[in-house]
Formats: structure tokens, sequence, C-alpha cells
């Protein structure tokens, strides 16, 4: 097992070495970063003659944030920082002998001819060696298929081939959904782990490719001249969908696919203690429907809950979202027998809140369809019954339970402080994270996720704002405008990183009484919604 760590330009930290110490007590290897290359403008100044080229910027973010600067893998520096750098991280962590390294991880090379991007693998690899002889890199293969238009198949071998082979191991990083190895005749000879990437940006919402996952690894193994060496889990965030992570670290103790429906009513079991029927059917409609998505499948959760008002959001399921309303009558009905159990009320608050995400969706399609019909009294209903119930009575079901509030998302970012005006500038960050994502909305909602006070003063907030903003329109006969819209609803956002609220680390409520609440209240009619028609 190896395990991967991050380390920034500042002096190491205590937590860093307690990380690197307890995890070779548990016998998994550490992979330190190494240098990829990257420098920063300011190399300039120090060293005017240097050959560095803007590599361009990344993602939403302007220069400020995020371009960088590419040594050109012949100047003499490249080695001379590359090497020195590893040799004193060596000296403060000791070594594994294994480093990370993406020199072009979303970013586009500044040439496609091969012999540069050898250049490039091959300046990496020999900085490496030049302070650990025994230097194995393992690279992130993201890059092949994010940028595939870029990375044809001399662009890739070329890459790869930069490495001797055997010293570079490369990570399959999505290969659930779209491995790269097949196209790369198994990455042209260097080994390569199949991994399952399942969640970016940690956001909430029942997900899963079992099918994929089941058969992948194995089908990876039987390739033609496969050189995989092994399974990896590389989620961008955890603590969501046990039963994904349980399933994939499961095969690596398999010779063959699993039986799925037999292994998810035994996961059942395990998860509660206790055999119970009806969590052991609920489990199945779950494996059966959110679990199994085919085809390329992303879990950024874009439920309209999670986003930006806008009158063109997608509602569009993998499944039906009627086994998910059965699955939580089955739950519900299973409470007198397994309410005892903490994974138990875990699971009925998240698929409680799944079936509450699949409401808001029904309720925004209703508000879509009065404001396009010009029904006023429709629009009024459908738009109060979601901001003025629904969407307090998810937050309250969040917030009774202890996983589910945004108080401890707070608190814990402030933890890490070694001073309050810092610990006021972690809250802010972990406040921006899961909104904002940038100072201007930079990749707006990437990160959504479902909190205990989240939802009631961030995603009900702007759900009142947009339902207003309807209601205007028809009143006064203007059009809405989707561009005024979002700059009025910024401020919102904004102002919600900024409120100073204080919001509870401990749970309140009674998960079973609130969610038995929600679903009296509102699974008759959910129920016939979604048996007519699609979601």
């Amino acid at each position: 097992m190896w395990g991967l760590l991050s380390f920034c330009s500042l002096p190491p930290s205590l937590s860093q070495y307690r990380i690197v110490e307890r995890m070779r007590s548990l016998g998994m290897t550490t992979v330190l970063p190494a240098f990829a290359g990257h420098v920063p403008q300011g190399i300039l100044r120090v060293f005017p003659h240097v050959n560095a080229t803007r590599l361009g910027r990344w993602s939403h973010f302007d220069c400020t944030y995020s371009c960088i600067y590419l040594l050109d893998p012949e100047d003499p520096m490249f080695q001379v920082i590359g090497t020195l750098f590893l040799k004193e991280l060596i000296k403060e962590f000791g070594t594994d002998h294994v480093y990370s390294a993406d020199t072009f991880n979303e970013m586009t090379p500044l040439s496609s001819d091969p012999a540069y991007l050898s250049r490039v693998s091959n300046a990496v690899f020999r900085s490496m060696t030049g302070a650990d002889p025994k230097a194995l890199w393992l690279m992130q293969g993201w890059l092949f298929q994010h940028q595939p238009d870029f990375w044809q198949p001399a662009q890739v071998q070329a890459l790869l081939h930069g490495v001797p082979l055997g010293r570079m191991i490369v990570l399959d990083l999505f290969a659930e959904s779209k491995p790269v190895y097949q196209w790369t005749e198994s990455f042209y000879g260097q080994p390569f782990i199949w991994c399952m990437l399942h969640n970016f940006g940690g956001n909430h919402g029942l997900f899963g490719t079992v099918e994929a996952i089941n058969h992948g690894p194995f089908a990876a193994r039987r390739f033609p001249n496969s050189t995989m060496v092994g399974t990896g889990l590389v989620p961008e965030g955890i603590e969501q969908n046990d039963m994904v992570y349980e399933l994939m670290n499961e095969l690596g103790w398999r010779q063959e696919p699993l039986d799925l429906p037999s292994w998810v009513t035994r996961y059942a079991e395990r998860r509660y203690g206790t055999s119970s029927a009806a969590a052991a059917s609920a489990w199945l409609l779950l494996l059966r429907s959110v679990y199994n998505c085919t085809g390329v499948c992303v879990n950024h959760n874009r439920s309209p809950l999670v986003r930006r008002p806008s009158l063109r959001m997608d509602t569009e399921l993998w499944y039906n979202a009627s086994d998910v309303y059965e699955a939580w009558r089955l739950l519900l009905s299973a409470g007198a027998e397994l309410g005892h159990s903490p994974t138990f009320l875990y699971d009925l608050v998240d698929v409680t809140r799944q079936a509450a995400q699949q409401l808001v969706s029904d309720y925004y399609l209703s508000i879509c369809q009065a404001f396009q019909s010009h029904a006023l009294p429709d629009l009024l209903t459908a738009g109060g019954v979601l901001v003025y119930d629904l969407l307090p009575e998810l937050d309250s079901l969040l917030s009774s339970h202890s996983l589910f509030l945004l108080g401890r998302w707070l608190e814990s970012a402030r933890a890490t402080a070694t001073s309050d005006r810092e610990a006021e500038q972690y809250e802010l960050n972990a406040r921006n994270q899961v909104t904002l994502w940038g100072p201007s909305g930079n990749i707006l909602d990437y990160a959504n996720k479902q909190l205990g006070g989240l939802v009631l003063d961030y995603y009900a907030v702007r759900w009142s704002l947009f339902v207003s903003a309807l209601v205007e329109s028809l009143n006064s006969g203007r059009p809405f405008h989707q561009d005024q819209f979002n700059q009025a609803v910024f401020q919102v956002e904004r102002g919600f990183i900024y409120n100073k609220k204080h919001y509870p680390a401990v749970p309140a409520g009674d998960t079973m009484e609130i969610s038995r609440k929600l679903f009296l209240k509102y699974y008759p009619s959910a129920l016939r919604r979604s048996l007519a028609g699609p979601a």
C-alpha cells in the first residue's frame, strides 16, 4: 500500500513527520513529491538567464493564482533545482524510493513534438535519480484522458518512454469510466495501477459504477501484454458512498468478479451487525439503481439542489427515482430493529437526503413549467414548498447527524490553525471550497456538499432569490435575465463566506423522527410522480 504526501514550500510541520512515521509503521510506502519542472516567475529575478516559459493558466483562474512557468528540460538549472529539492526532502523524511511528479496535469505542453516531450520526462527522471539512484516515478495518467486531442499515441508514448521501462508507474486514474490502458497498449510497457476515482470534489450524492468496478480490474489483468501491477483508490473526496469503497477494496483479495447481489446482501448485514430482510432489500434496490451507472459516469453532483439556479438545469437521472423512494421506505421500516446502529442511522440520513434531492428536481421542474406557462399561483405554490418546507426539513435532517454538519467541517478547518487569525482564514477557505471555489466563483459549486447549515443558509437562500426573481418577472412583464440574476446571487454566495455565523458541531434532533416526518409528507406524491415518467 502506498500513501502520497503533499508538501508546500513552507518548512515541514510536525504533522507531516507524524504522518510519515505512522504510514511506515503500518507498512505503507510513502510517496514523496519530486520536482516536475515548475518554477515561480520570480526565479527570473534571481537567475535572469534561466530558460523558463509560461505554461499557461489552470482552469478558470487567472495568472494571479494559477500561471505556471516551466524550465526548459535542457537548462542546467533543471537538474540543479530538481536534485537539490529532492535531496533536502529525503534528508527531512527519509525515503521509500517512490516519487510523484505531474508536469502536464491539466496543462497543455509547450510543444507536441514527441522529442520535446521525451526530453521533459527524461529531465524529471534524471533529477530524481540524481538524488536517489533507486528512484521510481509514480505519475498520474489523468492528463491522457483529460486532453485526448493533444495526447495522441505518439505523444503519450514519447512522454512515457523518456523514462526507462519499469522505472515509472502510471496511475490509470479514472479506469472505472475512461481507462487509458486500453488505447495505449498497456501504457506502452510502463507498469500501471488500475484506479477507481469515483468522486470529484467530495460531493454528497448516492453514486457508483459497480459493474465497471467489479469487472474492470480483472479485464485489465487479462489485457494482452498487460503491465497492470495493482489497484488503487484515488477519490478527490472521501467519507461518502462507503459501499463503493468497500467493494473496490475487497476486489484486491479476489480472483474473479463478485456476485454483486449476494455481496451487497452480506454487506448490509456486516454494516449493521445483524441481518434484516428490509435493509437487504433496500440495498438491492440501491445496487441496481444509484450504484449502477453505466457508460462514462462522473460523480459531480449536478442536482439542481446544489447548483446555482437557472431555467436550464439538468435533472436527468441514470436510474429509476422510484427505487430510491422504495429503499427509503424499506430502511424506515427497519428502524425498529436497526435504529441502534450508527451506520444504519448514517445510511438513513443519506438515503433520505437522496430522496429529498430528487424531490428538489421535481419542484424545480414544476417551477419552470409554471413560469413558462405564466401560471403565477402554481409558481408560488411550487416555489413556496421548496423554499419554505422541503429545504428547511432537509437541513433539519442533516443537522441531526454529526457527519452531515457544516459546523463540523468548519471546526475541523479551524482546529489546524496555530493562531486566531489563521483560524479565521482557514474557516474562510473551508467555506469558499464548498461554495465559490475561488474568489469570484471560479469553479462554482465544484465541491458542493449537503450539510446542515449549508442547505438552509446557502442553497435555500439562492433558491428563494431565484423564485422571487421569477415571480417579479411575471408580475412586471419583464423577461428574466440570467446574467442579472447571477450578479445578484453572487452577493448571496459571497455573503455566506463572510457571514461569520457560528454553526454547531453537535447534532440536534431525532434522525428517525425527522426522516419519518419527511416520508409521510412527501413519499406518496413522490412515488406517483416517479412511476408516471422520468424524473
